[in-house]
């Protein structure tokens, strides 16, 4: 159980290196950490393009103005990319905590 929550509440992976079960861990955690930087990249760079375009004057300093462009970006090309990036994450970290819970079941009663 304690693999399982270290997987569910610290990062994918950390139940497998609890367990040392390195390989699958390591797995675990860099498509975790991909995806994750992947996320945040795209987000960081819509931050950036919005907020050039209130430097240039383009775009009123207005909550509902940023709003209407963070919606409206986010239903680009890019939006299909960060969905797949977003499954992969949430079924990465999924497979972390059942794995490793399995695995940590498997230990105890060989144990």
């Amino acid at each position: 159980m304690k693999a399982a929550l270290l997987s569910a509440f610290i990062f994918p992976g950390a139940g497998n290196f609890f367990l040392k079960k390195y390989i699958r861990g390591a797995l675990l955690a860099c498509t975790a950490s991909l995806m994750l930087y992947w996320i945040i990249t795209a987000a960081v760079e819509r931050a950036l393009d919005i907020v050039e375009q209130i430097q240039r004057g383009e775009v009123a300093a207005d909550v509902a103005t940023i709003a209407e462009l963070v919606s409206r970006q986010s239903m680009g090309a890019d939006a299909q990319f960060l969905n797949i990036a977003t499954a992969v994450l949430l079924v990465a970290w999924l497979a972390g905590i059942v794995d490793s819970h399995r695995l940590g079941r498997l230990q105890t009663t060989s144990a």
